[in-house]
């Protein structure tokens, strides 16, 4: 059985827990307290030298870190990752895309905010997460304003990368009201059979 080291409340570990419920996979979770510090310990730093969450830990005692290495990891040879050359590059481009340019901003806005309650030498950062977040938001859109998802007409491992921090964009100050393509795409997957929230 897998075991997930990871924070309930934090995207990218939300991206490995949905993905496991989506493919039906047992796993146990093993909670990570990051605001304690307890990526900082020499044990985590085994498991992860980076010092970050969600690690993955397989049944032969191997770990795996970097949510989006992970989702790789666990769709191949199921439907959420194309076998096809082309399909399976635009899913990476996608997870490149919440990486670089979705997930700093995104993201981080939603920790200053709901982790650390907006201290005031954050704010101006705050702001400029608003800035570059919401024109990731509008890549998304005009992708989902063509197909139902972000590769097609099929949900993949890029879908599960950027609804983590997406369907909880609010809770980093975002609006989504301007955005009918994202919400009704939220909606989509999920309605996926086998989807769990967050919490």
């Amino acid at each position: 059985m897998y075991k997930v080291y990871g924070d309930y409340l934090s995207g990218n570990c939300f991206k490995i827990k949905l993905m496991l419920h989506l493919l039906g996979v047992e796993y146990s979770w093993h909670a990570v307290d990051i605001l304690k510090g307890e990526t900082e310990t020499p044990e985590f730093l085994a498991m992860n030298p980076n010092g970050k969450v969600p690690v993955l830990e397989l049944e032969d005692g191997t770990y795996l870190w970097e949510s989006n290495a992970i989702l790789n990891f666990l769709a191949d040879g199921s439907p959420f990752l194309p076998t096809e050359p082309r399909l399976r590059t635009q899913v990476l481009q996608w997870q490149f895309f919440e990486q670089y340019s979705h997930e700093p901003y995104v993201a981080v806005a939603r920790f200053i905010q709901f982790y650390q309650k907006m201290p005031q030498d954050r704010l101006e950062e705050y702001k400029v997460c608003h800035k570059r977040g919401y024109k990731a938001l509008r890549v998304m859109e005009k992708q989902l304003e063509l197909t139902p998802y972000l590769v097609g007409d099929q949900c993949s491992i890029a879908d599960i990368a950027l609804y983590a921090y997406t369907h909880v964009a609010d809770e980093g100050g975002f609006d989504l009201t301007p955005f009918p393509a994202i919400r009704a795409w939220l909606e989509r997957v999920a309605a996926l059979p086998g989807y769990i929230g967050m919490r």
